[in-house]
Order: C-alpha cells, then sequence, then structure tokens
C-alpha cells in the first residue's frame, strides 16, 4: 500500500457539491471507507484513469462500505474549469458520485489539495472507517492494487 504519512482526522474544503444535496463532510462518512479521487476535467489522466477507476470502485464495493467521492481540485486554467462547466462535464461522463468543488485560496492551491499535500491530479485518496487519511496515490494505479487496499482497510476495520 503506498502509505501515507499518519495524519489525525482532516476535513475536506468544499465550496459547491454536485451529484449530491446540502454539504457533504468527511466526518458524515465514519464508519465505510472512502476513496477521495481529485481530479481537474481538462486532466488527460484524469479523464483516462481516475474518474474510470472511482466509477469502477463505486460499481465494485458496496455503498454501505466504501463511499466514492470526487474532488474538483483546480490549480491551473481557472477560466475553463467553471462550476457551470463541471456541471455539464460530470453529466457528459456519466459521474454519479458526489463531486465537490475545492475552495480556492488566495495562493492558487486549493484549501483541500493543500491540506492534504496533493501534488497534481490525478489523485485516489483511502480513508480508513474513522476518516484517517491511511493511502496516498498520484497518477495511474492499478485497479487490482487499490482494489487490494480498499479489502485491506475493509478487513483491519472488522477483526
Amino acid at each position: 500500500m503506498n502509505e501515507a504519512a499518519p495524519q489525525e482526522f482532516q476535513e475536506w474544503s468544499v465550496d459547491q457539491w454536485f451529484n449530491h444535496e446540502g454539504q457533504l463532510r468527511l466526518a458524515d462518512l465514519r464508519g465505510r471507507v472512502v476513496a477521495l479521487e481529485a481530479f481537474q476535467m481538462l486532466c488527460p489522466g484524469c479523464v483516462t484513469h481516475g474518474l474510470p477507476q472511482a466509477q469502477r470502485i463505486l460499481e465494485t464495493f458496496s455503498k454501505d462500505e466504501v463511499a466514492v467521492v470526487g474532488l474538483h481540485t483546480v490549480f491551473e486554467h481557472h477560466d475553463a474549469m467553471q462550476p457551470h462547466s463541471l456541471k455539464a462535464f460530470l453529466y457528459e461522463y456519466r459521474i454519479r458520485f458526489p463531486v465537490g468543488v475545492d475552495r480556492p485560496s488566495e495562493k492558487g492551491i486549493p484549501e483541500t489539495m493543500e491540506r492534504f499535500k496533493l501534488r497534481g491530479t490525478p489523485s485516489l485518496l483511502l480513508f480508513d472507517r474513522q476518516g484517517i487519511l491511511k493511502a496516498h496515490h498520484f497518477g495511474a494505479v492499478s485497479d487490482m492494487q487499490i482494489g487490494a487496499e480498499i479489502s485491506k482497510l475493509l478487513s483491519e476495520e472488522n477483526d
């Protein structure tokens, strides 16, 4: 497992949600393993690897056990990647899981991206049932590896 440095529970910082009514906090998902796919809609790796993998995670694991969440974290091409464009993108690519818009900061790096020390997109973060970050992947990762890591997190919490 590409383990993340041990971290205390941290919340994401989202301005707007798609495919979800109201706010969605990481704390709301306690009791489930969370797969957070950080992406940009103009990122080729996100479109070809990250988002399809998130969809496969959603289809493979029980929604009662694993929550899949997207984070649109824009650190470049800000004018082209506005929420109205994201809404159309999610519709066209049939993304059905909740997607939050990472809150921008004055530094140019969105707040959640900075908080979780994301190096870019696509990034996949895995959180245990307590909401603690356990794995951080940057770039394409095999489905088998991610499936094994999620299964390990599910079994650890049931011991």
